[in-house]
């Protein structure tokens, strides 16, 4: 678990984490992630008092839409190492999502 802080008018590259799962309180601020659904970019904007959940593998990018303030958020990851794996794009082709989804496809059967 840790605290993150991110900066005014930040926008991040995007990117996954891995076989880590993550949590997110969002503490203060207003930041945004977004995500793939299908062809289209979808925005999750958040407040204080939410909580965003980043399944693993899944492509995303974090923003903070304010020309001001920080957003802070504390994370909560399921490994000890910090994993990102930068990505050109939300579209780009994560083999081991795929896999997961097959897998899980497949248990629920």
């Amino acid at each position: 678990m840790g605290e993150s802080h991110i900066a005014p008018a930040m926008i991040s590259g995007d990117h996954h984490h891995g076989e880590a799962e993550t949590g997110i309180y969002v503490v203060r601020g207003n930041p945004v992630f977004v995500f793939l659904e299908g062809d289209t970019e979808r925005r999750v904007e958040t407040g204080p008092g939410d909580y965003v959940y980043v399944p693993p593998y899944v492509p995303h990018r974090e923003e903070n839409p304010s020309p001001s303030q920080d957003a802070v958020v504390v994370l909560a990851r399921s490994t000890q190492e910090g994993i990102v794996v930068n990505l050109p794009s939300l579209r780009a082709e994560v083999p081991e999502l795929d896999a997961l989804i097959a897998q899980l496809t497949q248990e629920a059967g």
